[in-house]
């Protein structure tokens, strides 16, 4: 589990089993399933809304100019052998900064149990890593036990950073020392 090659600012990173890219417009359905299949426990700016915004338009214009997750910094998560994608992985700008980012991701439900997130978070930890950062992050919500599992699995351990949100949950803050 690791990075088998990263190349320039078109950054691809390649596992036995994932190619994680950047996104292409035409794959903006699969973000709209993603915000679609989000916990109603997830903060309501990051699920669809009543009206069904954002809007299959609003996610395409988001990947052609890169002004919304997931794009820039969060790579889409193709299977290599099926050639399809089935969510995404990367680092975002963190709560604690951009010398010390944080590792996101986020799979569609029936992706999920195969191993793909604790293989594509291994990439980019290994990614990161050969980019000279020295810590990396991630937040979670407390009643994610799938995600804290996936971090546990990638090494990352509670730091004792909690933020209190009694509407969606605690989010806690893990790390790791690269």
């Amino acid at each position: 589990m690791g990075v088998l090659s990263a190349r320039g600012p078109e950054t691809e990173l390649e596992t036995e089993r994932l190619l994680l890219r950047p996104w292409r417009v035409e794959e903006a359905p699969v973000q709209r399933e993603l915000w679609a299949e989000r916990d109603p426990r997830v903060p309501p700016h990051r699920r669809l809304d009543e009206a069904g915004r954002p809007t299959l338009d609003e996610m395409e214009a988001w990947i052609r100019d890169g002004s919304r997750a997931p794009g820039t910094g969060l790579l889409a998560l193709e299977r290599r052998q099926e050639g399809d994608v089935v969510g995404y992985c990367g680092l975002i700008d963190g709560a604690v900064g951009p010398h010390e980012p944080e590792v996101a991701y986020e799979l569609l439900r029936r992706a999920r149990g195969a191993g793909y997130a604790t293989e594509a978070v291994g990439a980019v930890v290994g990614w990161a890593r050969e980019s000279g950062h020295r810590r990396l992050w991630a937040t979670v919500r407390a009643w994610n036990a799938a995600s804290l599992r996936v971090l546990a699995k990638t090494g990352f351990v509670e730091s004792g950073r909690v933020e209190p949100d009694a509407a969606h949950g605690d989010s806690l803050f893990l790390t790791r020392a690269l």
